[in-house]
């Protein structure tokens, strides 16, 4: 990709994309250039190429996804020969690079409703090109517990979530596999999705290391996606909380609540009891955390080279497992984090390894 500079300013905005994008003021005469009715477009809040659609499209073929993006954020329609030219510009959207599809994307995720865009890509073929694994989910009916198919499903929970366009894209993605694992129950003759979480999580870390994520936007998306499936009850015990926030990890404890919430809204039944238990969580997480309960391994009294001093075989992977196994203890009795009670464990654990 390279810009040509040109003198001509009609000569310049014939090479805009979209006729929103194609105005230019002249301060000479103090006139709004406008050779292409992009004004009007914006009154009537219309997303039209800029001359021949198909021309606009071949120029570059990252356009098609920018006007999908467009519908979202300006919640604006999209013209219809416009639109009819986005599939037809398939072959030369292929050839971008996914650095620059993914930026698309998350500029996307900016929009109030995100899943306008995510409904435009669905009409035009772009979601073939990008992720069809998505497709498969549009017409797949759910349980008893849901309204809406899968599709529809995800498109009013990436709504409902929150603005940060990493979390969502963990809400685009939270049911990916839900298609894949759908089987029905001999029990109650209703759809079961055992374990979409695990596949979704797996579906999901692939399609992110094509399209080019960073390594904590992957970590980040999969670890919701793997445990978005978040099962509360009130009967849960103290140490259950700590487990649950050691599992999820203390720094996705906040966004994975917030896809809780946006899921259940999602649902399109009478979620009240389910919004309920996940603010009752999240007041028992804050407690926790509060308390300075030991999450974490770094949160132990001790630290590896108080572990190494008792193993013979000096540092090596015991050294975590036996940490781990300290934790475990410490989340299910938290007096026990102390020096004092953890370096006679540390003995006992160490003989048994050695």
């Amino acid at each position: 990709d390279h810009v040509v500079f040109v003198d001509d300013i009609d000569r310049d905005l014939a090479r805009r994309d979209f006729t929103v994008n194609a105005l230019a003021y002249d301060p000479v005469d103090g006139q709004l250039v406008d050779p292409f009715g992009g004004l009007a477009d914006m009154r009537n809040k219309v997303i039209r190429a800029v001359g021949e659609p198909s021309e606009r499209f071949q120029e570059d073929g990252l356009r098609i996804l920018r006007g999908a993006r467009f519908v979202a954020t300006l919640d604006f329609e999209l013209d219809p020969p416009t639109e009819a030219a986005f599939r037809a510009a398939l072959d030369t959207f292929r050839k971008v690079s996914p650095e620059r599809v993914r930026d698309e994307w998350m500029k996307a995720m900016k929009a109030k409703t995100p899943s306008r865009a995510f409904e435009v890509m669905r009409r035009t073929g772009i979601l073939e090109v990008t992720y069809p694994e998505l497709l498969e989910q549009v017409g797949c009916e759910q349980n008893q517990w849901h309204a809406y198919d899968v599709w529809n499903h995800t498109m009013r929970v990436l709504d409902e979530s929150a603005a940060d366009p990493v979390e969502r894209i963990a809400a685009l993605l939270h049911d990916v596999a839900k298609p894949r694992t759908r089987a029905r129950s001999d029990k109650t003759g209703d759809w079961t999705f055992y374990h979409h979480e695990k596949v979704g999580a797996d579906m999901a870390e692939r399609w992110l290391r094509d399209y080019r994520f960073s390594n904590q936007e992957r970590e980040l998306v999969v670890g919701l996606i793997r445990h978005h499936l978040i099962c509360y009850s009130p009967e849960w015990t103290d140490a259950a909380v700590r487990r649950f926030i050691k599992r999820v990890g203390t720094e996705r404890v906040d966004p994975l609540l917030r896809l809780g919430e946006a899921d259940a809204l999602g649902k399109g039944r009478d979620v009240e009891e389910e919004l309920a238990a996940l603010k009752e969580l999240r007041g028992r997480i804050d407690k926790s955390i509060e308390e300075g309960n030991a999450l974490s391994t770094q949160d132990l009294a001790i630290g590896g080279n108080d572990v190494i001093e008792h193993l013979e075989g000096g540092a090596g992977p015991i050294v975590g497992e036996i940490l781990r196994t300290l934790l475990d203890r410490v989340i299910d009795d938290p007096s026990l984090n102390t020096r004092d009670k953890l370096m006679p464990m540390v003995e006992e654990l160490a003989k048994q390894e050695q």
